[in-house]
């Protein structure tokens, strides 16, 4: 600690420290625009300027470190008259245009030029104008505006991972602007606007859409992805307008993905559903919910007295907030039946029954930082999990070795050490051949159940791996998205966790969505003699309760799905919007409010629980989904369903202790490394950004991204140099008896042998499984 004194106080500050850093120890505001605390000095907007004693001139408080016994007057006349200078030059250019400013209110520029700038100005030349930059669908520009602080600059390059944007030229002619006239393609691109202190890029969408002082700010948490981002959604007159990122640390710090910021245009969608209705004759009709309620219930209660409770399956998007899924399995008991999942998109259920607990991260998000070996099997890290793979990105600038098992090499904008780029059929092998591996570098012996079913042969990328792992203090291994869809899934997770054991440390699930953990924390799992989601496809049900789920999109195998629930006698559709395939095969569909409507509660990757209220009045006759499912309780004169608000619910869904229901250990499961005929073609399938849930796949200016595309046929050039074809061509894909025609695309990071097709987008959905063999023809 180093001792500083600051306009006549005494601090003490840890050493390495700056000055702007002291000062906000001491309680000493000094004004800067360019300083950021989670970006690297610039010093360049000169804001900051402060006396420092013996210094013959002032200095730049973020870039001046602390030593002992400085003195600092940050308010003085000579670091005032340094401020105002600075303040000086900075207007010179700047226009006056602040009336039409969507910046406006929330200027750093127009707060500091109150205390630091003049009532006129001196300069009477004409001042330079800057012509705008197309940065895409998301972010707007004005770049006459622009002061250089370049925070935008240092955000793409050092916290994104990929410099999207530059300064050119020198002077007052120095400009910010993307690369040869690209617009900015980064998955975390909207953080540039929050960065920026004046109003030269802000929010397209919401650009001219109201006043900061006009909105109203409620705190909610994100309906996206397993980390839980902590927002700040902004209404007028009950319309969300923007989102925004809350300040938590430990989850998110001050970042947003784009989906978590601008999936809010949704709500206004076409595709709204805010009347219950019917299908009556063919027709759909409007209906009231005392109508629509009193359809279900004597619906299911007819189904289970003529073919029993087990013929009504529930199958509900694990987005759902906690107290609706802990409702949904609820009344699904209590008529009866114990199908109810919300794993959609999994293929192996061989882990049932033989898990410790709700499976998740394994370790604490903030917690990542301090890892400095990572191995990451079967996972489309950058775009499932921004925001965490943000952390890994910061964590391998400071020594992180991360090492990666799958299908798919796609830039993750950070170094991977290691790598074993294999097809999903040799998945389990690989990550079997690192087990032995890391054992004989351990001198360990594997556990009893391994004994026997592990290779004799180390391939040289598998021995690299386990060597990184060996020497590691702080290790974790994660299992994507596609390791958790895999057809052996579970045979991954127990030498995943056979790899953690060996190597000290622990292994984990990323998780698919808001509330993958929370799901299995209230029970929204097939019971004993029940049916998991797969099952309930494959054995079709007479009837189906849909909650937040589209057929066709948001399943593992959507052409299936569709099949299964054409043939149901009753199919209940509780949904926030509408859609084609819902008009096509539901019987009533039950408007639900989205997580800006209601209160509920989320549980993210680490097992951390976050509750949120409503932020708006629900449109038109919407309700939310744990009301409907109360009501729907009643009705069918199911006990306990006596609830009178989200609280209760969540109080009797959730234990506890939640951290003691968490566990990834799973046992009993047999575990086989003979791979397959590499002969056939595989399908890779990743679920995209913007095409991941109900809300992102409706929202315009994310739909314009170059993330959000039509999906493509990726193959590695070799594979696509033995089937003759050449990129661009168009190719029919047949899959498990359905067929899609797309554009045939290269791919180098795509192991041999494998297709890359994309799932949740109509384009797609006529194919079968996320996995599995397929034929490639040019069409």
């Amino acid at each position: 600690m180093l001792e500083i004194e600051i306009d006549g106080k005494q601090v003490q500050v840890n050493d390495g420290s700056t000055v702007i850093e002291a000062a906000a120890v001491a309680g000493s505001y000094i004004p800067h625009f360019c300083y950021h605390k989670k970006l690297s000095i610039a010093a360049n907007c000169r804001m900051c300027l402060v006396q420092v004693e013996k210094a013959p001139k002032p200095l730049p408080a973020c870039a001046t470190p602390v030593t002992n016994g400085m003195k600092v007057w940050t308010h003085s006349e000579l670091a005032v008259k340094a401020q105002k200078g600075v303040m000086e030059f900075l207007l010179i250019n700047h226009p006056l245009d602040c009336p039409i400013c969507d910046q406006g209110g929330e200027c750093q520029l127009q707060d500091l030029a109150v205390g630091y700038g003049s009532t006129a100005s001196r300069y009477q030349e004409e001042k330079r104008v800057v012509f705008n930059k197309n940065l895409g669908s998301l972010v707007s520009t004005d770049m006459t505006r622009c002061i250089n602080c370049t925070r935008c600059v240092r955000f793409t390059a050092e916290i994104a991972g990929e410099m999207e944007l530059g300064q050119a030229f020198r002077g007052e002619h120095a400009e910010i602007m993307p690369f040869i006239e690209k617009t900015i393609d980064s998955e975390l691109s909207g953080n540039i606007i929050d960065l920026c202190p004046v109003g030269a890029l802000t929010s397209k969408p919401f650009r001219f859409a109201a006043r900061t002082w006009e909105l109203s700010r409620r705190m909610s948490v994100s309906p996206h992805d397993s980390l839980g981002a902590n927002l700040i959604v902004q209404t007028k007159h009950d319309v969300v307008k923007r989102v925004l990122p809350l300040e938590n640390e430990d989850v998110n710090e001050c970042w947003l993905s784009d989906k978590d910021r601008f999936s809010y245009e949704a709500l206004a969608s076409e595709e709204r559903l805010t009347t219950p209705m019917i299908r009556q004759g063919g027709q759909w009709k409007p209906v009231d919910w005392q109508a629509a309620l009193e359809f279900v219930a004597t619906g299911l209660r007819g189904i289970a007295k003529d073919h029993g409770a087990a013929a009504i399956g529930a199958l509900a998007s694990p987005h759902s907030t906690v107290e609706e899924l802990f409702l949904l399995q609820k009344l699904v008991r209590g008529l009866g039946s114990e199908n109810v999942d919300a794993r959609l998109r999994q293929a192996d259920f061989r882990a049932d029954g033989k898990r410790q607990g709700a499976s998740w991260l394994g370790m604490k998000i903030a917690e990542v930082k301090d890892l400095n070996r990572l191995l990451v099997v079967g996972s489309f890290l950058r775009k499932d999990a921004p925001l965490l793979a943000q952390r890994v990105r910061q964590a391998a600038k400071k020594g992180l070795h991360v090492s990666a098992i799958g299908p798919n090499a796609e830039d993750w904008l950070l170094p991977v050490r290691q790598r074993a780029l294999v097809a999903p059929s040799a998945m389990v092998a690989t990550l079997a051949q690192v087990v032995v591996a890391l054992a004989q570098e351990k001198g360990a012996e594997v556990s009893v159940v391994l004994l026997g079913k592990l290779p004799a042969v180390v391939s040289d990328d598998a021995r690299a791996i386990a060597q990184s792992l060996a020497s590691g203090r702080q290790v974790a291994v994660w299992l994507g998205s596609l390791a958790a869809q895999h057809a052996r899934a579970s045979e991954l997770q127990m030498l995943a966790q056979e790899i953690a054991r060996l190597s000290g440390g622990c292994f984990g699930f990323i998780g698919e969505a808001a509330n993958s953990v929370g799901a299995a924390l209230v029970g929204a799992l097939p019971g004993e003699g029940g049916l998991n989601a797969a099952a309930m496809i494959e054995q079709p049900r007479k009837a189906y309760v849909l909650l937040g789920a589209e057929p066709d999109l948001d399943f593992a195998n959507p052409a299936a799905t569709v099949a299964a629930m054409r043939g149901a006698q009753l199919v209940v559709a509780m949904t926030a919007f509408q859609s084609a395939t819902l008009r096509e095969l539901a019987d009533v569909m039950l408007p639900i409010a989205p997580f800006t409507e209601t209160s509920g509660t989320f549980v993210s990757c680490e097992g951390r629980a976050q509750s949120f209220t409503a932020v708006a009045r629900p449109q038109g006759d919407t309700r939310p989904g744990w009301k409907v499912l109360r009501v729907l309780g009643n009705l069918l004169a199911l006990e306990g369903f006596g609830y009178h608000d989200s609280e209760s619910v969540r109080a009797e869904a959730l234990p506890a202790d939640i951290g003691a229901a968490l566990g990834n250990g799973v046992e009993g499961v047999v575990v086989s490394t003979a791979t397959a005929s590499a002969a056939a073609l595989e399908r890779v399938t990743d679920v995209p950004i913007h095409f991941a849930d109900p809300l992102v796949r409706r929202a315009p200016a994310l739909q314009k991204t170059r993330d959000a595309a039509a999906p493509v046929a990726r193959m590695a050039p070799s594979t696509m140099a033995t089937l003759g074809i050449a990129a661009g061509d168009r190719v029919r894909i047949v899959q498990g008896g359905g067929q899609a025609e797309l554009l045939a695309q290269a791919d180098q990071g795509l192991a041999a042998g494998c297709v890359r097709i994309a799932t949740a987008h109509p384009s797609t959905a006529a194919l079968g499984a996320m996995s599995g063999e397929l034929s490639v023809e040019r069409a």
